[in-house]
């Protein structure tokens, strides 16, 4: 932390040394500087309050009475200096809450500040020295050293104040392990989001502090990827049913269940859009082809279906896959068609390209604008019989390629 030199002169002079004066930045020199040395008495009476202030801690640590650390608390992420609140971000009232500030101060890092802050202080003492001002680096650095007695007296008050701040943790910590526990157990029996969500937010309604407050919001977050998870297992298994098994009826109903179980969830799962495709296929559904299969064996007939393929008897292979894409073998019947698509474009294209070579051979013009307006007849056939067919940029850039001819 970058400490400027107002902050640094201000820190300096208005908490360490309140019992002198400010040295001046531009000091005179000083032929006999005043010497702020303490006398032999303070000194001694200083060492025996430090003294008795360590014992009384130690005597306090021996007694088990030190709250520093709380267990409890610290294994639900206590704050660590890196998400510290500072001083932009809540002041206290005479009521001791927290309130939000326009403040931009920025609260120090004793850690850095201190350390830097000291340094300032050799710097300026230094710079006095090179600047022939002796006796002023001299005088400024005994006013530094008087400092020296109240550090133990700044431990014990920081030790007191750890004490008072670690019982208030403490008693939180064990107020709220009930529902700290519970929160656990929730998300460790998978439970849903907003069963852990309630519980979660009753828990930072009662303020408890910033550590528990953290540990509840980040429990909110695992039961929502949690249950996200959960819920898409679900949405998958319905989908399944419409599109490969052709069960439209029973996947809307687990739709619209799955739609009021996770309300919060309809923006990730988009699952009003699952309702309206599972409703789309039923419309177009042959509804007489599903009362078909009721009493007839799809197995047999997509079996049917693969031998007329392979004997290139596609328009009758057509008919039964269209047929049973009502049955619960829609996925096996889709993915049949879409190799009888292949297949029959396939030929459709090698028709074209037979057709195009005799094309180019001819030197006619006329008869080599019909060959050509004959080459192209396959590919409109190909994307008429099967408009998504796997070839169909090649069929349609084939097609192009044959227009363009047909144009010189």
């Amino acid at each position: 932390m970058t400490l400027n030199k107002t902050f640094v002169f201000h820190f300096i002079f208005a908490t360490a040394f309140a019992l002198t004066a400010c040295v001046g930045n531009a000091p005179a020199p000083e032929t006999n500087p005043q010497s702020e040395t303490p006398s032999a008495s303070d000194n001694v009476q200083n060492a025996t309050n430090n003294n008795a202030a360590v014992e009384s801690r130690e005597e306090s640590e021996t007694n088990g009475e030190v709250y520093f650390n709380s267990q409890a608390l610290d294994s639900h992420r206590l704050n660590t200096p890196e998400n510290i609140p500072t001083a932009d971000q809540a002041t206290v009232n005479r009521n001791g809450a927290i309130n939000a500030t326009s403040s931009r101060t920025e609260s120090p890092d004793p850690y850095t500040a201190i350390p830097a802050l000291i340094q300032s202080i050799f710097d300026y003492a230094d710079t006095l020295y090179k600047a022939g001002y002796t006796d002023s680096a001299t005088a400024y650095l005994e006013r530094f050293r008087v400092i020296k007695p109240l550090w133990a007296q700044w431990e014990t008050k920081a030790d007191s104040m750890l004490n008072e701040f670690g019982k208030t943790r403490a008693e939180k910590a064990k107020a709220y392990e009930p529902m700290v526990f519970q929160i656990q157990n929730m998300n460790r029996a998978n439970a849903n989001y907003d069963l852990v969500a309630e519980t979660a937010d009753s828990l930072i309604a009662l303020a408890p502090g910033d550590s528990l407050t953290q540990w509840a919001k980040l429990q909110k977050e695992t039961a929502y990827k949690n249950t996200l998870a959960k819920a898409k297992k679900e949405y998958e298994a319905i989908r399944e049913l419409a599109d490969n098994q052709a069960q439209f009826a029973e996947a809307e109903k687990k739709a619209l269940t799955l739609q009021m179980r996770y309300r919060d969830f309809e923006d990730a799962l988009q699952i009003q859009a699952l309702i309206d495709h599972i409703r789309n296929l039923a419309q177009t559904n042959d509804a007489e082809a599903a009362k078909y299969w009721e009493s007839n064996d799809p197995a047999k007939a997509l079996a049917k279906a693969d031998t007329l393929l392979k004997k290139e008897k596609f328009s009758e292979a057509k008919d039964i896959l269209n047929k049973l894409k009502a049955s619960k073998l829609r996925k096996e019947a889709n993915e049949l068609y879409t190799k009888l698509a292949d297949a029959f474009c396939t030929k459709q294209r090698k028709v074209t390209s037979q057709t195009f070579a005799k094309a180019q051979k001819q030197k006619d013009t006329a008869k080599k604008q019909k060959l050509l307006q004959e080459a192209i007849a396959p590919l409109d056939k190909c994307l008429t019989e099967f408009p998504e067919n796997p070839q169909k940029q090649k069929v349609v850039e084939n097609k192009q390629f044959l227009e363009k001819e047909m144009a010189k």
